[in-house]
């Protein structure tokens, strides 16, 4: 269903624009390997107890079942807001990863991490305040909701709501799968409204 294609940490080394593609966005530890294994059913993303230990974005053809040809692009971007890593981190984002969230013509949807557990941070709201600026598509994910019990998911995620009012909120589990279908859903509705000759543009 899915398989690495390429890993870029300068805008040259990107894959030549041709499928929808799907960016993962989050801060470092978020979850974004778990999330991505979930959707595709497979360890394709590695995981890791090492904050920042992705360091380029990392792209992966992922097909619908049984369908023949890839239909869609998953791109990994590296996490950020981890204190020993984020001076060097920020200091990549102009070379490689705001090229890509800017100005990438294939780019249909991204999708923005944050842990429901943890409250809103200042990171997390400068990256939504980017990807408004530059007018993608995104939603936000809630991760790790298992976690909480009901009561103080329905909390966390309220608090999250009036954070990022702008935002569409779903809460996602790796462990219970809770949100993998909205996703998804979400995921092949902004596969099939993406220009065909976008690639071209």
């Amino acid at each position: 269903m899915a398989r690495f294609m390429a890993a870029a940490t300068d805008a040259a080394h990107f894959p030549a624009p041709s499928l929808p593609e799907v960016a993962f966005l989050g801060r470092s530890n978020v979850g974004k390997s778990s999330v991505i294994n979930t959707l595709v059913e497979t360890k394709l993303a590695r995981t890791s107890s090492t904050p920042g230990r992705t360091r380029s974005i990392n792209f992966f053809e992922v097909r619908w079942p049984g369908k023949p040809q890839p239909e869609v692009i998953f791109a990994d971007l590296p996490g950020y807001g981890y204190a020993k890593l984020s001076r060097e981190i920020s200091q990549e984002w102009p070379k490689f990863i705001e090229p890509y969230l800017n100005e990438r013509p294939t780019l249909a949807l991204c999708l923005a991490l944050v842990d429901v557990n943890v409250p809103p941070q200042d990171s997390d709201r400068h990256l939504l305040e980017f990807l408004n600026s530059s007018g993608r598509d995104f939603l936000l994910i809630a991760t790790k909701s298992d976690r909480l019990s009901n009561n103080q998911l329905r909390n966390a995620l309220k608090e999250l709501a009036e954070a990022y009012p702008t935002a569409t909120i779903i809460p996602f589990s790796a462990k219970t799968r809770t949100g993998r279908d909205e996703v998804w859903n979400k995921i092949r509705q902004s596969a099939a409204e993406f220009p065909a000759n976008a690639s071209q543009s």
